[in-house]
């Protein structure tokens, strides 16, 4: 069976990090595009896209962010299955319609999420799961038509919209991320020292579970990509 291949826009801002954990945790042929550079891929020849998390906010007036909502919003339009991690998450709830606005607080660390049970993209992982978090800015509003399928107290953590998935939380990260992650923030050295404390081995193999979202996602996209080869030629 070929491998699935994937276009990733990452807007990581060159962290090496993020190439790591993705192509660590997607079994699949990866194309990636720097994203800050508003490099986008040149077709949609793609059996699906993820878009990466961030710094910055998607409602910034960045020069590089347009020729992104261009090509994704043609994208979808086109049919192009995606899953977007944080600022991904984000970026696909605007391009659809949604609302992005910041909480006016900082989730960061290992957190408890709730999760519906009705969305195949989180099968196999509890209702109630744990996952690394960082973001001030949320999904205020969804998109018209958009499901909710993953919340906590502080933010939506998870939609769809079709041939779309969005997770809040971040799947892919590692230890090492996570603690180079937060000695990035400007955190009180109270607030640095709990959270970092909590970046044990224990709490990572814990998160692991949510990591079944990856492929959840890719065996979606694969059953897209064989309806799409088994259509009848007109």
């Amino acid at each position: 069976m070929s491998q699935l291949r994937i276009a990733v826009l990452n807007a990581a801002h060159r962290d090496e990090n993020t190439t790591r954990n993705f192509r660590r945790e997607l079994d699949a042929s990866l194309a990636e595009f720097d994203a800050t550079d508003g490099t986008v891929p040149d077709d949609f020849a793609y059996d699906g896209a993820v878009v990466t998390g961030s710094r910055a906010s998607v409602y910034w007036d960045e020069e590089w962010m347009a020729p992104i909502k261009e090509w994704v919003g043609e994208a979808i339009d086109r049919g192009v299955p995606f899953l977007g991690v944080c600022w991904g998450h984000q970026l696909l709830a605007d391009v659809l319609g949604g609302t992005v606005a910041d909480m006016g607080v900082y989730e960061v660390g290992y957190s408890e999420i709730e999760h519906t049970g009705e969305s195949r993209l989180f099968d196999g992982i509890d209702e109630s799961f744990t996952a690394f978090t960082s973001h001030s800015d949320e999904v205020a509003d969804l998109p018209p038509g958009a499901e909710p399928l993953a919340e906590n107290d502080y933010s939506n953590h998870g939609f769809r919209k079709d041939r779309v998935f969005g997770v809040q939380f971040h799947p892919e990260y590692d230890t090492k991320t996570a603690r180079e992650l937060v000695h990035r923030k400007e955190l009180s050295d109270e607030r640095l020292e709990s959270i970092l404390g909590e970046i044990t081995e224990a709490n990572y193999q814990q998160a692991c579970e949510a990591k079944l979202v990856f492929d959840n996602f890719l065996e979606f996209v694969r059953e897209v990509k064989e309806q799409i080869e088994s259509r009848p030629m007109v």
